[in-house]
């Protein structure tokens, strides 16, 4: 597809590669009748490949057969607004779309548009309308994006722009969404709200007018209490930092056809049920709890966290954020176990700087079907929960005295990922190294990927490795690699 972007002042960036590109395309144009005979879609894939559109409307002087083949070219336009508060230049470049879009609105196949970057004021509302209505009854672009900037208002999305059957796609960011009809948009697959205030019945309209949905995301979006999704398509549910000012609200998840869910951020209460997810089979849990007073309220987070793990213990895929890992050893300290678990696969992000291995141990303890560990080892600096009822000497020493007959009988592949400076230095890895060798009974790879080289780390590596191996282990057949 051509791709059409639009800074201020509209100056085109071109490569050497695209220049030299446009230079062959046009010279082989202006050679003769030869390629004028070329079937259609071969001159559009042509045309297609030039960078700068005036390039392509230049092809129209060719010949008769040329002269209206550009407005058949796909296209993309794209208008990023420039980091000035200064009102002439917004003023100025709300002007240059205006003007562009009038320029384009004869071209049969614009498959995207994408406006960026203006902090949204209700001044702009009448050009704001003017780009949806070109998006969505005049170009009928597949792919629409309305990516506002940090704004104390919000864009009302006009009610005309809720019907329309060519959308795939649809990102909008401080927008708000209140449709007095119904919502037409049969053919959308993939939706993203962020930055808006919404309701549960606006949410429903819009989700029972998008039959083909495949994935949901919604960023720092509140106001909803009942997220109910029934459609088997819709697959994918992410949630980044959902915030209600009604701390005695919950925000109910139902999502019975979803595989995928992602929940990333700050957050407040959230509550999954496994019978709400039955289908789920991934689950990213990057998130924080976010309670006003964070001091009196650990013991909420930890319950919040509890009932989450409770409610996708049944998924195969599981990653978990350093808070999460945090809580987990508080809640080790305090003799909760986690619930068994069906899991195969499962990523930790750990605090570079802090020991969390009662967390660790306690959770790899309820996941005897998991067949892959991964562990990012330089994930988010940790509020530093665990300190308030242990030390590090402590936990040492009620790791290394810690009781595990079990074995991990399917636990094939371990990854530490971005690990930080020698591993002889880290006081962290080793003990978890044994653990791991220990009881891993059909461990076969078990790869280190360091994300610092010092002039050091090879001969420190090797040496490492030899020290891996010379600990007691299950598995016969185990090999240690390292990556940079």
């Amino acid at each position: 597809n051509y791709f059409l972007r639009f800074p201020f002042r509209a100056n085109f960036t071109k490569t050497a590669h695209s220049m030299e590109t446009q230079k062959k395309i046009m010279a082989a144009v202006g050679g003769g009748n030869q390629l004028s005979d070329l079937p259609e879609p071969i001159l559009l894939h042509i045309l297609s490949k030039l960078w700068d559109e005036k390039q392509v409307v230049r092809t129209s002087i060719l010949s008769t057969r040329w002269r209206f083949l550009w407005m058949s070219v796909p296209l993309s336009l794209g208008f990023t607004f420039p980091n000035s508060e200064n009102q002439n230049d917004i003023l100025a470049y709300l002007a240059l779309i205006n003007r562009e879009l009038y320029y384009w609105k004869s071209c049969e196949k614009i498959k995207r548009l994408f406006v960026s970057s203006l902090r949204y004021d209700k001044i702009y509302a009448k050009d704001v309308d003017l780009w949806v209505h070109f998006a969505t009854k005049v170009a009928n672009v597949e792919v629409f994006t309305l990516d506002f900037y940090s704004s104390q208002q919000n864009y009302e999305f006009p009610q005309f722009g809720y019907k329309n059957s060519s959308l795939r796609e649809l990102v909008l960011s401080y927008c708000q969404l209140n449709p007095c009809g119904s919502v037409n948009w049969s053919n959308l697959v993939s939706l993203s709200i962020g930055n808006a205030e919404l309701t549960d019945g606006a949410t429903e309209k819009v989700l029972s007018g998008c039959p083909n949905l495949e994935c949901l995301e919604l960023r720092k979006v509140s106001g909803i209490q009942r997220l109910e999704i029934r459609s088997v398509k819709l697959r994918e549910l992410t949630i980044e930092e959902y915030y209600d000012k009604h701390h005695d609200i919950w925000l109910e998840i139902i999502a019975p056809h979803i595989k995928h869910l992602e929940i990333i951020g700050m957050c407040s209460k959230i509550r999954i049920e496994q019978t709400n997810v039955a289908s789920l089979v991934c689950a990213i849990l990057r998130l924080n709890f976010d309670f006003e007073d964070e001091e009196n309220n650990l013991e909420k987070e930890l319950s919040c966290l509890k009932e989450l793990l409770h409610g996708v213990a049944h998924v195969e895929n599981l990653e978990l954020s350093t808070w999460c890992i945090e809580c987990l050893s508080i809640l080790e300290l305090k003799g909760w176990w986690s619930p068994p678990s069906r899991r195969k696969f499962l990523e930790l992000s750990v605090a570079e700087d802090q020991l969390d291995f009662p967390g660790i141990c306690s959770f790899l303890q309820s996941s005897l079907d998991l067949e892959t560990l991964v562990i990012d080892w330089f994930g988010d600096s940790p509020r530093d929960l665990l300190s308030r009822y242990t030390n590090k000497d402590k936990q040492t020493m009620r790791f290394e005295t810690h009781n595990f007959n079990g074995s991990f009988p399917h636990l094939k592949t371990v990854k530490i990922d971005n690990l930080w400076g020698l591993l002889s230095e880290n006081k962290f890895v080793l003990p978890l190294v044994k653990y791991l060798l220990k009881h891993a009974i059909v461990l076969e790879k078990f790869v280190i990927a360091a994300s610092f080289l010092g002039s050091d780390a090879f001969p420190d590596h090797a040496e490492m490795t030899q020290e891996f191996l010379s600990f007691p282990r299950s598995s016969p057949h185990i090999s240690v690699v390292f990556s940079y």
